[in-house]
């Protein structure tokens, strides 16, 4: 009798859930549950204003998605959950939230609702980057020798400047907080009524090293006297290794998803990491990027070499046996739906409605007719920050060009060959310090549905790009280390390689180089890295600049 996993992909508007027959990697049925609260970026439920920068979630969100889409699947694929051997989840990261011992958010409880910093801190938080800046420059001033796996610099975006910012923001809010935990393992919690710390956000989130551990207590003392013990009281050092099983399902876990009690539970992991099996990646020099909202890239090495600008290198933080690296970009998808929001004038809608496709379709098929460098454009990334190579969330967006005849096509295929330029600046960066990158692999919804889009970056790369062969690649990954997670006896697999050799997948389709385009993009990345190092590395901070005048009047 056939075998079933399912992995619930939590993304950054959004849940979705696969269920998997574990001998071929076989989808059955997949549903999307939709955030009820989306991103909170302007107020909380409650009706409180957040200042600029800020990103928060709602926790019942999370579980609201456990909920629908987990019973959806069961209901839709017609498997018995007698025969789901396990369940993987994956997050975005950072994203965190503050707890009491029992695993209740802060943000339920009536007393502190209406602070901003017991909710979830969304991975695109970035109103703690004062406290990253206090953070690397202390690091610097006393040696830490563990910076260097960060690439030099500790992101806004992850754990511990979040966690910095509370101390001193809401210091009544760090002394209610029992845990400070990622969402990763948070929602494990709810499923198996256990905390667990994964390795692979507590690695490159939360500055921990299977060798050495975390920073010492003079460092975190050093940042602010409240983080003196802040791994003892607030973080936790039981880590456990992804692939390893969290627990199982508990009764009140199995009352709300339909699973049936008793069925293992994998350890929490990361969106992107956790995608590296799914398209069947099982060693160094292969990249993948996870394309959506934001871009992660991850790619594994055979040593531990230190890469200036990487989000960090974790020995096992991938796949067991390899350093795992990160790099990402914090704006992609969301360049795009911006730029379709706010900048296309009425007649393209009345266009795009006349011939019966959407927005997105009509754009991207007038830019496609344009040729690479016809439109004398040229754009920098920025317009959510910079995550790889600068690590500066106060670098904001550019575009060069423009004049009277500049078409909203143009502008659109600006962007995304400047995200595109991004991801071979990160690509250039590892080689040049050593971590071979030789094939490029894509995943995320850009991937499967923007066909435009991965013909740009196969021709700014020079590079074949592969596709994944799962419209859910997260999910396909949290679906196959649940199997790993039940193990052989259930059923299962005893090791992630194993698995996904027989799960994972890419599509036939793969976007090759076009020789002249290629040539044309040679040139236009030599200008965009001109831009990128005079506004990213001190030649003008005339962009920090404006956002200060912003924040000041705001």
């Amino acid at each position: 009798m056939s075998k079933y996993t399912i992995g619930v992909d939590f993304g950054t508007l959004s849940g979705r859930a696969v269920i998997v027959d574990i001998k071929d990697g076989r989808e059955l049925a997949s549903s999307v549950y939709d955030y009820p609260h989306a991103v909170m970026d302007k107020e909380l439920p409650t009706g409180e204003k957040l200042k600029s920068d800020w990103a928060l979630q709602h926790p019942q969100d999370y579980l609201d998605v456990l909920e629908k889409t987990i019973p959806e699947v069961l209901e839709l694929s017609g498997v018995s959950p007698d025969d789901v051997i396990g369940i993987g989840t994956d997050f975005t990261a950072c994203t965190v939230l503050p707890v009491k011992s029992d695993g209740t958010p802060l943000c339920f409880l009536d007393e502190y609702k209406h602070n901003p910093h017991a909710w979830v801190k969304l991975w695109k938080h970035h109103a703690a980057q004062d406290k990253a800046n206090i953070l690397n420059e202390t690091a610097e001033k006393r040696c830490e020798q563990w910076l260097k796996n960060y690439g030099g610099k500790i992101s806004s975006e992850w754990a511990i400047p979040k966690l910095f910012q509370v101390a001193d923001e809401a210091p009544e809010i760090y002394d209610a907080t029992d845990r400070w935990i990622e969402a990763a393992d948070w929602i494990i919690w709810q499923l198996c009524g256990a905390e667990t710390r994964n390795s692979c956000t507590a690695g490159y989130k939360e500055i921990w090293n299977k060798r050495t551990g975390y920073p010492s207590k003079e460092f975190f003392r050093a940042l602010h006297p409240k983080l003196e013990n802040a791994v003892q009281d607030k973080l936790g050092s039981i880590i456990t290794p992804i692939g390893e099983r969290a627990g199982f399902v508990t009764a009140k876990a199995a009352k709300l998803t339909g699973l049936k009690e008793g069925t293992a539970v994998a350890v929490g992991n990361v969106d992107a990491h956790v995608c590296v099996p799914a398209v069947g990646i099982d060693g160094p020099g292969k990249m993948l990027a996870i394309m959506g909202t934001s871009t992660c890239h991850i790619l594994m090495g055979a040593e531990e070499k230190q890469v200036p600008g990487m989000c960090g290198v974790v020995e096992d933080g991938v796949m067991p046996g390899y350093f795992g690296y990160e790099a990402g970009q914090s704006c992609v998808g969301d360049h795009f739906a911006w730029f379709i929001d706010n900048c296309l004038p009425e007649s393209y809608y009345r266009d795009a409605s006349v011939k019966n496709i959407n927005i997105h379709q009509y754009l991207g098929e007038k830019a496609e007719r344009l040729k690479a460098g016809e439109s004398g454009l040229l754009a920098l990334d920025w317009w959510n920050g910079n995550r790889s190579v600068l690590v500066d969330v106060d670098l904001t967006g550019l575009i060069l060009g423009m004049t009277l005849h500049t078409k909203p096509e143009e502008i659109y295929r600006a962007l995304i060959e400047a995200t595109a330029y991004g991801t071979r600046e990160i690509i250039e960066n590892f080689r040049r310090n050593g971590v071979p990158v030789d094939e490029f692999y894509a995943s995320g919804g850009i991937s499967q549905k923007d066909s435009v889009t991965m013909q740009i970056y196969a021709d700014v790369l020079n590079m074949p790009v592969k596709i994944a062969g799962s419209e859910q690649g997260p999910a396909l990954g949290s679906a196959i280390f649940a199997s790993v997670a039940a193990g052989k006896g259930k059923g299962g697999y005893d090791s992630v390689f194993e698995a996904a050799k027989i799960m994972g997948k890419i599509k036939d389709t793969v976007y090759m180089p076009e020789k002249e385009s290629a040539s044309v993009y040679n040139q236009l990345f030599a200008e965009y890295r001109l831009l990128h190092d005079y506004f990213g590395r001190g030649g003008s901070d005339v962009m920090k600049r404006l956002k200060k005048i912003k924040l000041e009047i705001n």
